[in-house]
């Protein structure tokens, strides 16, 4: 599975700093990705969604710690050239690898 595109969103509300979008093979998109600040430096939240009961369940995620590590890092790695850059496009065209392409 090779990453072919990756967009960051700057968002920048509190621990939450910008929103990702990943493609996977040029045939497989995930959208809606969270970059947050923690503790311990920048994480990815996978998208997910609030059940009934108030608690929150992955729509998306991956199976294993080395495919969570390949998705995290780039997307962090995309993260830090926007933000060294000082995010000069609007949030709106996205930022990253790729980003000129469209959905």
């Amino acid at each position: 599975m090779k990453i072919t595109e990756v967009k960051v969103y700057p968002a920048n509300e509190g621990k939450l700093k910008a929103y990702a979008t990943m493609v996977f093979d040029e045939c497989f998109i995930v959208r809606d990705m969270k970059i947050i600040q923690s503790d311990k430096g920048l994480f990815v939240s996978m998208p997910s969604r609030r059940k009934k009961d108030g608690s929150f369940k992955d729509i998306v995620h991956p199976l294993n710690a080395d495919t969570r590590k390949m998705i995290e890092d780039r997307i962090i790695e995309e993260y830090n050239k926007a933000a060294e850059g000082g995010f000069e496009k609007t949030a709106s065209e996205g930022f990253g690898a790729e980003a000129d392409k469209e959905d």
